[in-house]
């Protein structure tokens, strides 16, 4: 609520939603061009995360399963040129193990590299969002607290003539600003959060296939059960 408004003027019947806006005061303008970057980050993230194609996974699938029958060109060229951090992690570490002149140990700092830059990628802005979503609530306090005090203020100053219609004006103009605070936070919070799951996803995923590619396949069976038996046992 701005200290500068006489009270009385938060007090008159609200008629539109540019009243509202107007009632808040500064920390409601405030609010509003949190919400407008919150929401062009929100854009930009689905924007990013549907060309990156998160949620294909047959090509990384396939990749990884050519490559364990040491169809390893094969596998490259299921997952060359794909955007997805998967895809571009296991092209890297099919790429490394179809070269003679490069250690293993070297492929795998490598593809950490890779891996690790595709997700920060990924992480972008997502940093801004959970601040205003954290901010958005206590600026909207904040602002409710200044208007109290405005109110209380004018009050004291209207001594026993004080109108207790001036007084509920004051308050609710003060209340607005926590309502947009929250009105602002709730759903930048919400879909940050779901940013952050869908990252922790693809991250492991990338792990995994990852570990797929360095390691043999355990799973199937290269003898048949009995002798499997006597082999353990021996």
């Amino acid at each position: 609520m701005d200290s500068t408004t006489p009270l009385p003027a938060t007090a008159q019947t609200v008629s539109s939603p540019f009243d509202l806006v107007i009632a808040g005061g500064p920390v409601v303008w405030l609010l509003i061009a949190m919400s407008v970057v919150a929401l062009t980050i929100i854009i930009y993230k689905l924007v990013q995360f549907a060309v990156a194609g998160l949620a294909r996974r047959n090509n990384v699938e396939k990749a990884v399963s050519l490559f364990r029958d040491g169809r390893k060109r094969e596998a490259l060229a299921a997952v060359q040129g794909a955007k997805d951090p998967a895809s571009a992690t296991v092209a890297t570490a099919i790429r490394g193990s179809l070269r003679s002149d490069v250690t293993e140990a070297a492929v795998r700092e490598e593809v950490e590299r890779v891996a690790s830059s595709e997700i920060n990628t990924l992480r972008s802005h997502i940093g801004l969002l959970e601040i205003i979503g954290s901010l958005a609530p206590l600026l909207g306090l904040l602002g409710t607290v200044l208007g109290m005090i405005e109110a209380f203020r004018a009050m004291e100053a209207a001594g026993r003539n004080v109108d207790p219609a001036i007084l509920s004006g004051g308050i609710w103009a003060a209340l607005l600003t926590t309502a947009a605070g929250l009105i602002v936070a709730i759903p930048v919070v919400a879909v940050a959060n779901w940013f952050d799951r869908s990252i922790l996803l693809v991250a492991r995923r990338t792990e995994d296939a990852v570990t797929r590619i360095f390691t043999p396949d355990l799973t199937r069976r290269t003898e048949s059960a009995p002798d499997e038996i006597r082999a353990a046992t021996a």
